[in-house]
């Protein structure tokens, strides 16, 4: 399938892997999404700084990748943070198709039903889309794909809206007037307010003027401060919805000084944020943050999990807030047909992004996908013209979870071996991912189906590197396919798991000719614990082991704590549980 990916500057569509559908997730064949210019055109740019740039501007994943270097060494973190800046990152957070698969436990949903999709996680620019059940919603019958595509801006809109919490009769000022600001009035005219528009573009003055019946300024109109106090007879405004992007701090200053005492601003937007006191505390303004769609928003239990929150206790999730958004959208109480300026197929997805860096600054851009697409029917493996070719006798190996310590640990490890190993396929839940480290470490093909693996008769053994939850099914039915395989610890989650591989091992058949299992326990095998090993093993008493480790933290709803994971005495004490064994034995 066709997906966007943003590649040191420049919009690619590549051709990548489907996803395969999982339980609680629903797969959509994407018809039309939407290009938010602000927030894509900004990682369009990002991605072609170079590294020295990126380190300033986010210090954040500069500790990370020293720390990384700390546990891969340099010559592997430089392999690593090369490979990531070449492989591009997918983009795009708003979508709409139809349904053509329902994963497990989804209800509400059909095949064949139009929906509407959000989620930087996965709504992106591509041809199929596997999306969570509470990161989509339904479309009306006389809602179109394109207008619905915009769900995710405009319910981010809306939020901000909600957060300011209107009332009949009410001025709001809306400082920004690009895609945001332009939704943000029209949903404040539906609320019953009055809506003053600000922005240096004309253009985008006069579209406010005639698309939200705002009154606007525009360049031209003096002081916003004093226009303000002037169309509110000197009250000041109620409130004020920042949807501008911008680094100055006169911003969110200038939105203090149009409100009226004890009046709210409402930041949407992404501004300069050194406040001063004196614009808000003589007024005692309320000053809030919108976050995103809405409740829901980057909690991994509702977007991921399903679960979602009880209407009387949170009325509008971002799921309700994307409903409600549709519903407007059919009963024509906003229109956003006239804020999209052209429609690529994704094919041309270069030229889309090109318009975004045109002098006209369109507010929205959409990209079309074939209408035959099914995301049933879509490939699951991509071959790779540049794969490195197997010498004659070489072990043939697949990968399976393509994550940072897969990168940054076995490939290494397994390209050190020279002409002993040839890697013959890569796996990975994200297709993106697959190609990229497929192309980056030579492989005959990326796929996102294990199935592949298992049915691949060249493959000799499979390295298991995914989350811990899925490692006993998957060694078991790489074992039973005849594959030897290195497994990622843990070995197994639960008593019930060891059992099956307790099972497969104690058959009556003899051991020559099975497939090998090895738990990746690697400390056993460092020339420290190997020497250490020599001197304790010349003592004639018993011995006590004490070990402290600083693994660092990780907060309760990381996946390595959940059932995904284990728990890290499971998934992580189980590497020093094995070392003790080693040095006793």
């Amino acid at each position: 399938m066709k997906q966007v990916l943003l590649q040191r500057g420049r919009a690619v569509a590549d051709e990548v892997p489907a996803p395969l559908i999982e339980a609680g997730t629903v797969l959509v064949a994407a018809d039309r999404s939407c290009i938010s210019v602000g927030t894509e055109l900004s990682g369009l740019r990002r991605s072609g700084l170079p590294i020295w740039q990126l380190a300033m501007r986010y210090p954040q994943h500069a500790r990370k990748v020293i720390d990384t270097v700390a546990t891969l060494g340099v010559a592997r973190t430089w392999s690593l943070v090369q490979g990531q800046l070449s492989a591009g990152s997918p983009v795009g957070y708003s979508a709409a198709g139809t349904v053509v698969q329902v994963g497990d436990g989804v209800a509400g949903v059909r095949v064949g039903d139009r929906v509407a999709c959000a989620g930087a996680q996965c709504a992106h620019h591509a041809e199929t889309l596997r999306v969570p059940q509470n990161l989509l919603t339904r479309i009306p019958d006389e809602v179109s794909f394109e207008e619905a595509s915009t769900v995710a801006l405009v319910a981010i809109a809306m939020q901000g809206v909600r957060r300011a919490q209107p009332t009949l009769g009410e001025t709001f000022v809306v400082i920004g007037l690009g895609a945001l600001g332009q939704l943000t009035v029209q949903l404040l005219r539906a609320n019953g307010c009055t809506a003053i528009g600000i922005d240096l573009d004309s253009s985008r003055v006069t579209m406010a003027r005639e698309l939200g019946q705002a009154t606007t300024l525009g360049p031209n109109a003096g002081s916003d401060i004093d226009q303000v106090q002037r169309l509110t007879g000197g009250v000041g405004a109620d409130g004020v919805i920042i949807t501008a992007a911008g680094a100055s701090d006169e911003i969110v200053s200038k939105a203090f000084n149009m409100c009226r005492r004890k009046g709210r601003v409402v930041l949407v937007g992404d501004v300069g944020l050194n406040l001063k006191r004196a614009d808000l505390y003589q007024k005692e303004i309320d000053f809030l943050i919108s976050c995103s769609y809405g409740p829901g928003r980057y909690d991994g239990r509702y977007e991921e999990e399903g679960l979602d929150y009880p209407i009387g206790y949170v009325r509008w999730t971002e799921n309700r807030n994307m409903g409600e958004y549709l519903r407007l959208i059919g009963e024509k109480r906003i229109s956003v047909q006239p804020m999209i300026s052209a429609t690529f197929p994704v094919e041309r997805a270069a030229e889309a992004y090109d318009a975004l860096q045109s002098e006209r600054r369109p507010l929205l851009v959409v990209l079309s996908y074939p209408h035959a697409s099914a995301a049933h029917a879509q490939p699951r493996v991509v071959a790779n013209p540049r794969a490195l070719p197997a010498r004659p006798g070489a072990v043939r190996v697949a990968l399976v979870g393509a994550g940072g310590f897969a990168k940054g640990m076995h490939l290494p490890n397994l390209q050190a071996l020279g002409a002993r190993c040839h890697l013959q396929a890569v796996i990975s839940r994200t297709g993106a991912n697959a190609v990229a480290t497929a192309r980056r470490w030579g492989a005959n093909y990326a796929g996102t189906d294990f199935q592949e693996v298992l049915a691949d008769r060249d493959i000799d053994a499979v390295i298991i590197a995914t989350r811990h939850h899925l490692h006993t099914s998957m060694a078991l039915a790489a074992l039973r396919a005849g594959k030897h395989v290195l497994l990622e610890k843990p070995l197994a989650l639960t008593a019930s798991d060891l059992g099956e591989i307790e099972q497969f091992f104690a058959g009556e058949s003899p051991q020559e000719g099975r497939p090998m299992l090895l738990t990746g326990f690697n400390r056993r095998f460092s020339p420290h614990a190997r020497r250490l090993r020599e001197w304790v093993g010349q003592r004639s008493n018993p011995m006590m082991l004490d070990y402290r480790m600083n693994a660092g933290y990780l907060p309760g709803d990381h996946w390595t704590q959940n059932g995904e994971g284990g728990g890290r005495n499971l998934g992580e004490a189980c590497h020093i549980y094995d070392l003790f064994t080693y040095l006793t034995s």
